[in-house]
């Protein structure tokens, strides 16, 4: 048996990785690169496996870092089964349709800028909708066998509706190993989702590292300061741009908007939710109330018993028409807005109008990576290019580090140690390198396990 990591290994995005067993050869995840100067080359490179030979894949979760280049994998020749969760299913059915979208735009933008040296889109919105036939849902805690040698149990991982930490039992021969993938694992304590599941027994381990190196500022503290900026910004007769994951992020900070107000804290509030796919996200979570935790099941009540007046104004904007007269909105709006990395999508329009506006904010709620242009308003960088336009940045820039849908680095090592002895081998992914090696420094010293910290593209027999 042997693993090659093909992603995600000392960086956070492109999560791939490549079981090779005598009969039978499987992916987990196939996520895109996201940020960085050579993101785009390496989306659009040829994959380094024959994507033929693969027999199945399984996936985490539904964010594109991790699952949108499945819709290439299948253009490329892979005719299998996608197992993930029922959840995961659903997203997706939104998520790579507008992936495809994007890579539709983005494509057509570089041919009417650079002619004939422009790449098409990696995939089409129709190769997106194709892809998911391949999708095989499947139940948290239901054990099922993708091939003779593999069976496979999704459990929950809390980091957005649908994540999953992914155990498996391979068995070669005489030979037999349990591995287990940690995916995204969500903090703690966070609303809406329930905690991660402890795993007790793996030979190998992939932990992912996103924050494995720090520590989230707790999460009254965050609230407190999202209470203050909205409030001093709307009163000051500025906007609230929120660059936001659609998946998650945009429902956990409405979940919070409408418990502030309940609370007293804030109240008219005028929100708009400019993110087509968010909103349809937002659909599919309340869809699935199952998966809630007991505060997310509380505040629903408090909503549907209080009159429509005392609670905030929800707009989901449809169309782009009602997207370009957002822009026209000089006061009072509270704009959340898909990329979370403010790279693509409907953001760049509201940051490019509100940006150079003093009397405005920026709320950052999540992981920005490297060479994004969220990464460089966090880094505070006075100007910034959108649009092909050199923009002052004015507008005040908050980073509220506790609404990480990931773990931090305690929270990690809590997860950690929730195994009975340590892993077999364990390998940390899903993190930049400082990240990386701080959670592996903090594994050895503190657990005394024996983990590997693999490059992009290295093998490692099991």
């Amino acid at each position: 048996m042997k693993i090659r990591f093909l992603g995600a290994a000392r960086e956070v995005t492109g999560s791939c990785y490549l079981i090779e067993m005598e009969r039978c050869r499987f992916l987990v995840d196939c996520g895109m690169v996201q940020g960085g100067r050579d993101a785009v080359d390496r989306n659009h490179h040829a994959f380094d496996f024959d994507p033929r030979a693969i027999d199945f894949v399984l996936l985490t979760h539904a964010h594109i870092d991790h699952s949108g280049l499945l819709p290439k994998l299948a253009l490329a020749g892979f005719g299998g089964p996608i197992y993930t969760t029922r959840a995961t299913a659903d997203l997706l059915g939104v998520m790579l349709p507008d992936s495809g979208h994007i890579q539709e735009v983005e494509a057509d933008r570089a041919t009417r800028r650079h002619r004939s040296n422009a790449a098409g889109p990696i995939y089409t919105v129709r190769d997106a909708k194709d892809s998911l036939a391949q999708l095989q849902p499947v139940d948290y805690e239901k054990r099922f066998s993708p091939h003779p040698e593999v069976d496979c149990c999704f459990r929950d991982a809390g980091h957005i509706l649908g994540s999953a930490i992914i155990e498996l039992w391979l068995t070669e021969g005489a030979r037999s190993c349990k591995l287990v993938a940690s995916g995204d694992l969500g903090q703690p304590g966070r609303p809406i989702l329930r905690d991660p599941i402890r795993i007790e027994q793996a030979d190998v381990l992939l932990i992912e590292s996103t924050y494995g190196d720090r520590n989230h500022k707790d999460l009254p503290a965050t609230l407190d300061e999202l209470a203050q900026v909205v409030e001093t910004t709307l009163q000051r007769k500025g906007n609230v741009i929120v660059p936001a994951f659609a998946v998650g992020r945009t429902q956990e900070l409405l979940y919070h908007l409408h418990q502030l107000t309940e609370q007293g804290r804030l109240r008219d509030l005028n929100i708009y939710v400019d993110s087509p796919m968010a909103t349809a996200v937002t659909k599919i979570t309340r869809s699935h109330f199952e998966l809630f935790d007991t505060e997310a099941r509380r505040l629903r009540q408090w909503q549907a018993q209080t009159h429509p007046s005392r609670l905030p104004k929800l707009h989901f904007v449809a169309d782009v028409a009602e997207s370009k007269a957002l822009n026209q909105v000089r006061s009072g709006a509270i704009i959340i807005s898909a990329s979370g990395m403010c790279d693509a999508g409907r953001i760049k329009h509201h940051l490019r109008h509100n940006l150079g506006r003093p009397e405005c904010s920026v709320l950052i709620t999540g992981f920005q990576a490297g060479g994004t242009l969220g990464r460089r308003l966090v880094d505070g960088d006075k100007q910034v290019r959108i649009f092909g336009e050199e923009l002052a940045v004015r507008a005040s820039i908050h980073t509220l580090g506790g609404f990480s849908a990931h773990a931090d680095q305690q929270a990690l090592l809590d997860w950690a140690g929730g195994f009975l002895r340590p892993p077999g081998r364990s390998f940390v992914v899903h993190g930049e390198a400082a990240a990386a090696d701080s959670l592996a420094q903090q594994l050895r010293t503190r657990l005394n396990w024996t983990v590997d910290m693999p490059q992009r593209g290295q093998s490692f027999t099991l």
